[in-house]
C-alpha cells in the first residue's frame, strides 16, 4: 500500500448519530486521520445522546460535531441553505432527479426521501464554508443517502464504509446499488462484506470495493500473564439485542453448570433484551455466576478483557466485531459463531473456536475445550495478538483509507450527469 499524498482541503465524516458508545470505531478513524494531518470535520444527522457518550474524546467531539437536524432550528442557516441551492438551479434539479430515481416505493419512503433531500440542502452550506473536498459516510443507510445527495448538490466526491449486516439485509431499501455506482470508492470492513456488496452492485463498479478493515490501537491492550488466569472467567461485550445471541450463551452456561463447571460470565453492555436476559438468568438459577455489568467505555472494556479467560461471541449475524479485535489484542482467545465476517478474525484452531450459531450444546463444548486447556488458550492468545498487530492496527488501516481519499475534481456540468444505470 503506497503512502497517501497530502490531502489539500477538508474531509467531512458523516454518520447518522455520532459520537456514541457504539461508535468507537469511528473515533479511532477520526483520531488517526487528524494525527496524519488531515483537516477532518465530523457531521451527525441526529444529535448525540449525552447519556451514550464515553470518555473525554467523545465528550469533546460532541461539542464540535456539526448537528444537521439541529441546524434546521436556526432560521439564518435555513435561509442560507435555500439561497445557495437556488443559485445553482441545474445542480438542484439534478439532485432532485437523483432523489426521485433512488426513492424506494411507498408513500412513507417518499416522505423520508424528501427529508433526506432537505437535509442534503442543509448540509451543503456547511460543506462549502469548511472547504470540504471529500465526503466520507459510515454505514451507508439514511446518512448515506444524505451524503450521496449532498455530494450531488455540491459536486463534492463521496465515499462510504459498509459494515453490515443491517445494510446488506436492507440493500434495496437503501439503494446500495446506486450509492456504489456513484461513490468514488467503497470501503468494506471484511472480505465477506466486499462479497455482499458485489451482490448488490453492477460488476462495472466492483473495482471500487476496497477491503479496509477496522482496527484498534494494540498498545492500549495488555495480555494478562497465563499464571494469573483462573481458567473460569468468560466475557461477553455487546448490545443486548436478539441478533447477539446472548440467550444461547445463557443456555450454554446452564449446560456447563450441569457438567460441574465453576465457570463465571460477565456481560458488558445494555439494550432492549436486558430484562428478558436477567429473567432467563434467574430461571436457569445462574444469578451466582452471571453478572450484568452494564456499559463500559473503551478503557473499561480493556480492563474487563484483561481479567477474562475467554471472550464469547454467540451472534446470529455480525459485521466484523471490534470487540473481537480488542480481545485478540489482549491475548484473549475467542469462542464465536461461524457467521458473516467473524471467521476472518476467529480462525478455527488458530485464534479461537468457531461454533454453529444458535447451538448452546456446541457453544458449551467450545468453551469447555478451551477452559480446560491453558496451553491451548495461551497459544491462541499469542496468535491473536499477532493477527491484530499485522491486520487490525487502526493507524495502519486508516492509512489505507486515506490512500483512496484523493482529490477528485468534478466540473459543474459533470455534476448533472447522474449515473445512467439508476432505474
Amino acid at each position: 500500500m503506497p503512502e497517501p499524498q497530502r490531502f489539500e482541503g477538508t474531509v467531512a465524516m458523516v454518520t447518522g448519530r455520532y459520537p456514541g458508545l457504539s461508535q468507537t470505531f469511528i473515533d479511532r478513524e477520526v483520531r488517526a486521520l487528524r494525527e496524519m494531518g488531515v483537516d477532518l470535520i465530523t457531521v451527525t444527522v441526529r444529535s448525540p445522546d449525552p447519556q451514550a457518550l464515553s470518555g473525554p474524546f467523545q465528550h469533546e467531539e460532541a461539542g464540535r460535531v456539526f448537528r444537521l437536524l439541529a441546524s434546521a432550528k436556526r432560521p439564518a442557516h435555513v435561509i442560507k441553505a435555500l439561497t445557495q441551492a437556488l443559485r445553482h438551479p441545474r445542480r438542484l434539479a439534478a439532485t432532485a432527479r437523483l432523489a426521485i430515481h433512488t426513492c424506494p416505493a411507498g408513500a412513507r419512503a417518499m416522505a423520508l426521501q424528501l427529508a433526506y433531500f432537505a437535509e442534503a440542502m442543509l448540509l451543503a452550506p456547511h460543506l462549502r464554508a469548511k472547504n470540504v473536498k471529500h465526503l466520507h459516510n459510515h454505514l451507508g443507510d439514511s446518512s448515506g443517502t444524505v451524503t450521496m445527495l449532498a455530494a450531488e448538490l455540491t459536486s463534492i466526491p463521496f465515499s462510504m464504509t459498509l459494515h453490515g449486516p443491517e445494510i446488506f439485509q436492507s440493500a434495496p431499501r437503501w439503494r446500495l446499488d446506486a450509492k456504489i455506482a456513484r461513490a468514488h470508492f467503497v470501503a468494506c470492513i471484511s472480505e465477506f462484506g466486499r462479497q455482499q456488496a458485489m451482490r448488490f452492485s453492477d460488476e462495472a463498479h466492483w473495482h471500487k470495493l476496497k477491503v479496509v478493515r477496522c482496527g484498534v490501537n494494540p498498545g492500549l491492550y495488555t495480555a494478562k500473564p497465563a499464571a494469573e488466569r483462573t481458567g473460569r472467567d468468560l466475557l461477553f461485550v455487546g448490545r443486548l439485542e436478539e441478533r447477539k445471541g446472548v440467550n444461547f450463551l445463557l443456555d450454554a452456561m446452564a449446560l456447563l453448570k450441569a457438567r460441574g463447571s465453576d465457570v463465571r460470565l460477565k456481560i458488558v453492555g445494555n439494550g432492549p433484551q436486558r430484562e428478558a436476559l436477567q429473567r432467563q438468568t434467574a430461571a436457569l438459577s445462574l444469578q451466582a455466576v452471571v453478572t450484568f455489568a452494564g456499559t463500559k467505555d473503551e478503557a473499561g472494556v480493556a480492563e474487563a478483557l484483561r481479567q477474562a479467560d475467554l471472550l464469547v461471541v454467540p451472534s446470529l449475524s455480525e459485521g466484523l466485531p471490534v470487540v473481537i479485535m480488542e480481545a485478540l489484542a489482549s491475548g484473549v482467545p475467542v469462542v464465536a459463531s461461524a457467521v458473516d465476517g467473524i471467521p476472518e478474525l476467529v480462525r478455527e484452531g488458530e485464534t479461537g473456536r468457531l461454533v454453529p450459531p444458535a447451538d448452546p450444546q456446541a457453544l458449551a463444548d467450545g468453551i469447555e475445550q478451551l477452559l480446560v486447556d491453558p496451553s491451548l488458550r495461551q497459544r491462541l492468545g499469542e496468535a491473536g495478538r499477532q493477527l491484530v498487530a499485522t491486520e487490525h492496527d487502526a493507524h495502519r488501516n486508516t492509512v489505507e483509507l486515506l490512500v483512496f481519499i484523493a482529490p477528485h475534481e468534478r466540473s459543474g456540468d459533470d455534476s448533472l450527469n447522474w449515473a445512467p444505470d439508476i432505474q
